[in-house]
């Protein structure tokens, strides 16, 4: 079987017509150097420039001009909702767990502790299984291999953020 090469990523909203789409999950969606398979059986080496988290609705461009949607795949998810949802969102952004949010519920991966900590806040937590899309968050897309962000917005002056004994 020939295997594409994809070096280019056209970004969700930049395209027209996908000739085959690649399901994958949040984790497998943040990548640089990888081999994909599409729903058509191709396999196809996605070799980009840097470390990228690819949206639901992006695409790869292969050799030739094909494009190739990517599509977040349904996977186990923890569903939750109550009254205080923006209470319990900061405390899932604290942690830097990915979040999605939507009007009436948050959606996060399936992570156990995060979720008896989220009932103990007063939080119904349902496991689900569906697309993950989660906000990319203040700095860029929000991903990083590590709590390292580097030289970023993150980096405040520490020595007045925490003297507030004016």
């Amino acid at each position: 079987m020939t295997q594409l090469l994809a070096q280019t990523l056209c970004p969700a909203g930049t395209w027209d017509t996908a000739n085959d789409q690649c399901a994958l999950s949040y984790d497998a969606r943040f990548l640089r150097r990888k081999v994909i398979e599409t729903a058509a059986g191709a396999r196809v080496l996605v070799d980009l420039p840097k470390t990228t988290s690819l949206a639901h609705g992006d695409a790869l461009e292969v050799e030739g001009g094909t494009l190739i949607e990517i599509i977040a795949a349904p996977e186990e998810l923890l569903k939750v909702t109550g009254a205080n949802l923006v209470q319990l969102a900061w405390h899932i952004g604290n942690r830097h767990t990915p979040c999605q949010i939507e009007a009436d519920h948050l959606l996060i991966q399936n992570d156990p502790v995060i979720g008896h900590m989220l009932e103990h806040l007063g939080a119904k937590v349902t496991p689900i299984e569906c697309a993950f899309t989660p906000e990319g968050g203040a700095y860029g897309h929000g991903r990083t291999h590590s709590h390292e962000h580097g030289n970023t917005a993150h980096d405040h002056d520490h020595a007045h953020s925490h003297d507030h004994a004016h």
